[in-house]
């Protein structure tokens, strides 16, 4: 048995990474340190943590640690457990991005320009990588316009020229209308531009316009004034501002109550050619610096294009060790600067404006309007999680319930879920309300209880662990995920009759576990039309809300409404699409359609005559005997 004190009493004073474990063996946490024995011990003292380390630290149930030479082997270990591992207590950076860069095949005789996203060692010129995959096709669909470079992806001579030749988007190679040097010239000028020069290009194109304007050739002239507008339209599209730096990453953070989020400015050649955000929850004790150095460990890990510089706004303590590994895998000097005034200082702080923007933005719609919500509704905390129901019958038969999830504000459809009607029988929307009702929160709370006493974890992939576990906990673990956590109000679609049912489901939980869920619970009322009226509360009260809720209500409705009677349809559907006809040689899926759109059901098929069965596309005399005689001896062996 693993004895943490005296484990920690073994640990060495070297540089080296730790690796947290759980009583399941998973690895909840990889750090680094300089000296194990300090940084290790720290986590079981009476020291004060922040709330993610508190949690991560209960679930400790052993460690491990591998000692390294220097701090440099341990910052790369580290990084790469991380990656391959994903600790869930670790500041994971969550990028599957491979970014785009603009390819230029320099070999080709006639060279093409590309969007790619893989940088290979082909010889071909390689410009980014670039933030956004979008700006980057129009820069390219811009380039190749105004440069009348070729738009067929291979190249090949033809006998005529294409539409694009007629539309003056492409110079014509195909059909000799260019020499190979005066496109060599284009190329060369774009590649000029893309790296910077636009000075050079311009000048270039400026004297050769006047040359041609001294000699009268007007329509020269005009071809080259064409293109020199055309750098000048690339370069403003590159260019935010002048920065005497080339290359650098300038990194800025900001908060909300729910987020962080990581904004990078790319700046090369001195332009600012593009930037890119990231999002993490859940770190809000946690110290700007701290995470500015998980974040750049994480980013930098693997990546192909390095930057001189990166700009941050707090320092760290392993800033020197950093920069050493970031050095090493690029292969040239990287620097992390914390600028003190001036330009640079202007660059994070332009970053943590914008992050805090984009931060703004993402939450500021929906958010106001789940804030707004609360306030009407009077509620005691904020609803986060919303789930709505809806039930869906004809005459009590295919009774069905459909589910649909909102959380801070957006509808979340990969949540939605569906129920088939177990318990009730005939048409009763209440009763089938308050069995969904039940058997949905009972999913959350035997989550909860098996994660709490198997100490299991949801993870995208799941664990081996839980292959191994009883069959019935097994079926319960994995009906439960599905679901997630409780919801902090529940929407009924429907009257007082369908919050009465919501209520009481809600209660009967309560009783078996023996905690208040404190979840609230409204009806969304419809008109005559099926569309939504208003909100109702437990006392028959309708509520008034302002446009914004009442639209967000009736999208919740509308698609939970869908969700309930698109299940419904397809039960439906597939029941009627199993009948006595599939047995029946002949009779496909084609003309068991057209028969039972014609008589209804296949008992009125039974009692159709031969004459009326004719009358069907695609059935003839003979096959309405064999129709005839097929059913009736189906008949005959009931």
């Amino acid at each position: 048995m693993f004895n943490i004190e005296e484990e920690l009493k073994k640990l060495p004073k070297k540089p080296g990474v730790y690796i947290m474990h759980d009583k399941d063996d998973k690895i909840i946490y990889v750090g680094k340190a300089i000296s194990l024995k300090r940084r290790v011990t720290s986590y079981f003292r009476k020291t004060r943590k922040t709330v993610r380390i508190q949690n991560m630290v209960k679930l400790i149930d052993h460690f491990e640690y591998i000692v390294c030479d220097n701090e440099q082997e341990a910052l790369i270990l580290e990084c790469n457990l991380i990656k391959k591992n994903m600790p869930k207590f670790n500041v994971l950076l969550k990028d599957d991005k491979t970014y785009p860069y603009i390819k230029i095949n320099v070999k080709d005789d006639y060279p093409n320009v590309y969007f790619t996203r893989r940088k290979l060692n082909d010889g071909a010129r390689y410009f980014g990588p670039y933030a956004s995959s979008t700006a980057t096709k129009e820069m390219i669909e811009f380039i190749k316009t105004k440069f009348k470079i070729r738009q067929c992806r291979t190249f090949k001579y033809k006998d005529r020229a294409c539409l694009n030749y007629h539309i003056k988007k492409c110079s014509g190679p195909c059909m000799g209308y260019i020499s190979k040097e005066e496109y060599r010239k284009r190329i060369n000028q774009i590649i000029s531009i893309l790296d910077g020069k636009v000075d050079e290009v311009e000048k270039e194109l400026k004297n050769a316009m006047n040359e041609a304007s001294t000699k009268m050739e007007y329509e020269k002239a005009a071809l080259y004034r064409d293109e020199l507008l055309a750098v000048e339209s690339i370069s403003q599209k590159q260019k935010v501002s002048n920065i005497s730096e080339n290359d650098i990453d300038v990194i800025g953070i900001a908060r909300s109550e729910q987020e962080i989020c990581i904004e990078i400015f790319y700046v090369r050649n001195s332009k600012m050619i593009g930037r890119d955000n990231y999002f993490f929850k859940g770190l809000n004790d946690e110290d700007d610096s701290d995470i500015i150095e998980e974040f750049i460990e994480q980013y930098y890990n693997g990546k192909q294009f390095f930057p001189s510089k990166i700009m941050i706004r707090n320092d760290f303590e392993d800033r020197a060790l950093v920069e050493e590994w970031l050095a090493k895998m690029a292969d040239k000097k990287v620097e992390i600067k914390v600028p003190q005034k001036g330009e640079k200082v202007r660059l994070v702080e332009m970053a943590e404006n914008n992050a805090k923007i984009t931060l703004d933005n993402k939450e500021k719609p929906n958010k106001n309007v789940i804030v707004d919500l609360k306030d009407t509704l009077n509620l005691k905390h904020l609803p986060h999680r919303i789930e709505s129901f809806d039930i869906s019958n004809i005459s009590g038969e295919y009774m069905v319930a459909g589910m649909c999830v909102m959380i801070d504000g957006n509808i979340k459809r990969n949540l939605s879920r569906r129920f088939k009607i177990k318990t009730v029988y005939g048409q009763d929307d209440p009763k089938s309300m308050e069995e969904v009702i039940t058997r949905r929160l009972r999913h959350s709370i035997d989550l909860e209880r098996l994660e709490e006493n198997e100490h299991l974890t949801i993870t995208k992939n799941t664990n081996d662990k839980i292959e191994k576990l009883p069959s019935e906990i097994k079926e319960k673990y994995e009906e439960g995920k599905g679901f997630g956590t409780l919801p902090d109000l529940i929407f009924a679609d429907g009257g007082i009759t369908q919050i009465r049912a919501t209520k009481k489901a809600i209660q009967n939980i309560e009783n078996e576990i023996g905690v208040i869920l404190n979840i609230y619970v409204y009806g969304m009322v419809k008109n005559d039309k099926h569309q939504t009226r208003a909100l109702m509360d437990e006392n028959r009260n309708e509520i008034e809300v302002s446009e914004q809720i009442f639209n967000l209500i009736t999208n919740f409705q509308n698609e939970v409404h869908n969700t309930a009677i698109g299940y419904h349809k397809y039960l439906r559907d597939k029941s009627m699409s199993k009948s006595e006809l599939d047995e029946i040689k002949g009779i496909g899926k084609a003309k068991k359609v057209e028969l039972l759109k014609t008589f209804g059901d296949v008992e009125k098929i039974k009692n159709a005559s031969i004459e009326e069965l004719t009358q069907v596309k695609g059935i003839n005399e003979k096959l309405a005997e064999e129709i005839k005689e097929e059913l009736n001896s189906e008949q005959n062996k009931e």
